[in-house]
């Protein structure tokens, strides 16, 4: 493809609030003085859409956020970031939001509100859909499995091609929630804990695979700073990642689903795209907040050639 893609990222959206680095919290009333305080749109639908807009992807966002002052400032990050926000409604309910407190080894803890994330499902803009390379639903699970199941197969019957990324930790209580959407997906795109958690399995290997028997036509599963598990039919392939020093790996994920499924669009084979998405992941680990990074497709496909010699 060698216009840019077309990409419709639906599902949470979240106002990330970053604080680095915080090793504890003061008691009492207490103070610390940190280097970083960033604000930055989150969330794997957000967040994706952040990551998609810098890699030279044409990308509108659906979802729904507060009116409030969190809402305002989520829509103007992406606005400015090049995201098309015009199916980003409000609504009454607060934006989402997290305080993410960064410790020195990249690691955090989460303070999250849900608020509007939960109404992102409730007004889908179709023709948009329609009109798109790729649909990406981040937050599959907040949606309910109909609602996701109509979105997906209205994308595939119109042509484009379809991902999802998810919020939940790998509690098996989940699973029944994300089962019935895999066989409506091309590309799932979960991360270690998620894909062992939620069925039982030994290894991550295998949890890959139990993902894919139940009708996803590629799993790529991200472990951290271990090798990408990949699962296209019946071939399993361990990817290696583009190394990487993280300073905050909130948005790693979310920079993986979108040089994935970018790359996809480029026509590259699934094992490239993985690469491709852990190259993007690599850049915005390296500094605080899933707006980190001065990249795009063109100096992430520099990095690979290097990092390649």
């Amino acid at each position: 493809m060698n216009a840019a893609p077309q990409i419709v990222t639906l599902g949470a959206h979240v106002l990330d609030t970053i604080v680095h680095p915080v090793d504890e919290i003061p008691p009492a009333q207490g103070s610390l003085l940190v280097d970083e305080i960033v604000m930055s749109a989150a969330g794997p639908a957000g967040g994706t859409a952040l990551v998609l807009a810098k890699l030279g992807a044409h990308v509108a966002t659906c979802g729904a956020v507060g009116d409030d002052v969190a809402g305002r400032v989520l829509r103007g990050l992406l606005h400015d970031a090049g995201v098309d926000v015009t199916h980003l409604r409000t609504d009454a309910l607060p934006t989402s939001a997290s305080v993410l407190p960064i410790r020195s080894d990249g690691s955090r803890p989460a303070l999250h509100v849900v608020g509007a994330n939960a109404l992102a499902a409730d007004v889908v803009p179709w023709d948009a859909l329609a009109a798109a390379d790729h649909v990406h639903v981040g937050a599959p699970e907040l949606l309910g499995p109909e609602n996701v199941i109509e979105i997906l197969d209205h994308a595939r019957e119109n042509g484009a091609t379809t991902s999802l990324d998810f919020l939940i930790g790998g509690e098996p209580a989940f699973y029944p929630l994300i089962e019935p959407l895999l066989a409506h997906a091309d590309y799932v795109l979960p991360n270690a804990e998620q894909a062992r958690g939620w069925n039982g399995a030994a290894d991550l290997p295998a949890a890959a695979r139990a993902l894919s028997a139940a009708g996803a036509r590629i799993v790529a599963v991200t472990d951290g700073g271990d090798d990408i598990v990949l699962v296209e039919g019946d071939d399993l392939t361990r990817v290696p990642i583009v190394p990487a020093d993280p300073v905050d790996t909130s948005g790693g994920g979310d920079a993986f689903s979108a040089g994935f499924v970018f790359a996809r669009l480029r026509g590259a084979s699934a094992t490239e795209a993985a690469r491709f998405g852990s190259a993007v992941a690599a850049q915005v680990v390296a500094g605080v907040g899933t707006s980190n990074g001065d990249y795009d497709a063109a100096s992430v496909d520099a990095l690979l050639r290097e990092v390649a010699r």
